[in-house]
């Protein structure tokens, strides 16, 4: 616990000064001044949180964080557990989603285990982290211990130390793990004070009937846990998961390190609003790369206070969104690099 309250001790406010400074050098550039939208403040925020106006995007890193849920014995998923572990295996193979949509905007992914309930032995290529073989069913006590949240927290700052020594300049969130819509709406529910009703919905693609039930095992753990909403890592603990601590955790360390961050969907977003509610300035180095088809993602993102960049009514997670997004932050950036000023071109201002 001492570590982490010391990388939540290292988070500070965004430079304002860099903020305007790159601001003009982009109106500067041969256009009409604002005239690229939201590019512009994507090259701003870039610049604020870097410290610098000419970042290097050169290594880009999403981390795919992989954990099970016990909550899924209630039936709340469409597909069995069994497809964690089969998916890590097609991630760690480059065949996924976020595999091909990284390849696409020029990212790494790492793929994490942090609370699978497989044995992966030596498996090449994979970050080997379990702190457990997945979450108890929170219908019936607490999702994780106190002890266990702290080292899935742990597992994301390590990760995020890890990425400030390698010189990594923009890091992305993905998860995976069948039935994490589940804990994520709890999150959001217990955070927020809405009605579970109101920030749950189909995860995978349920029926009517698996919603009614999915509303009730969340309204059925929230009853029996009572997480503290003043208490983000009360509420981690007893409703959330093993995949969304390591998130919430690679959120803080980023922030404490000056990495802006970008975070995928409805999952990744439950664990950068844990980091959010610890410390207000983690929003600051937060970009929110899209807006799930997830009912409660919106109100995630409004509590964060971050504006998607993109509404492709994704609902995949694994880091997807995230891919995607992180392309149209290095144009940004890119454009503050590379595109000439009126004096260069000779063009009259």
């Amino acid at each position: 616990m001492d570590t982490i309250k010391a990388t939540i001790n290292r988070i500070k406010p965004v430079n304002p000064d860099l903020l305007r400074q790159a601001q003009t050098r982009l109106d500067n550039k041969t256009k009409p001044p604002g005239s690229l939208g939201r590019l512009e403040e994507f090259a701003r925020r870039m610049a604020a949180i870097s410290g610098t106006e000419v970042p290097d995007l050169s290594k880009k890193v999403i981390f795919t964080f992989a954990g099970d849920h016990g909550v899924v014995e209630e039936g709340v998923s469409l597909y069995p557990k069994e497809v964690t572990p089969q998916m890590v295996f097609n991630f760690l193979a480059g065949g996924a989603g976020v595999n091909v949509l990284a390849r696409h905007s020029g990212a790494e992914v790492r793929v994490v285990d942090v609370g699978v309930d497989f044995d992966f032995g030596d498996t090449p290529g994979m970050l080997h982290r379990k702190v457990a073989r997945g979450t108890r069913n929170f219908t019936k006590g607490p999702a994780m211990t106190r002890e266990e949240t702290v080292a899935a927290l742990q597992v994301g700052i390590d990760l995020a130390d890890q990425c400030r020594a390698e010189g990594v300049g923009l890091v992305g969130t993905g998860e995976m793990g069948i039935g994490n819509t589940t804990p994520s709406s709890a999150i959001i529910a217990a955070i927020s004070g809405k009605t579970v009703a109101e920030v749950t919905h189909r995860g995978t693609g349920i029926g009517d009937e698996a919603l009614v039930n999915k509303i009730r095992v969340i309204e059925a753990g929230l009853a029996i846990n009572k997480p503290d909403p003043r208490d983000p890592l009360d509420v981690l603990a007893k409703v959330g998961g093993l995949e969304i601590a390591a998130i919430a955790g690679l959120v803080l360390g980023c922030a404490a390190n000056s990495i802006p961050v970008v975070i995928d969907g409805f999952i990744s977003t439950a664990g950068a609003l844990i980091a959010s509610e610890l410390h207000p300035n983690v929003r600051d180095y937060i970009f929110a790369a899209h807006e799930s088809v997830e009912i409660g993602h919106s109100f995630m993102l409004e509590r964060i206070g971050a504006e998607p960049i993109l509404d492709l009514n994704f609902r995949l997670g694994e880091g997807t969104g995230a891919a995607l997004a992180m392309g149209l932050i290095d144009a940004g950036v890119k454009i503050m690099k590379e595109m000439a000023t009126f004096e260069q071109a000779g063009v009259t201002k």
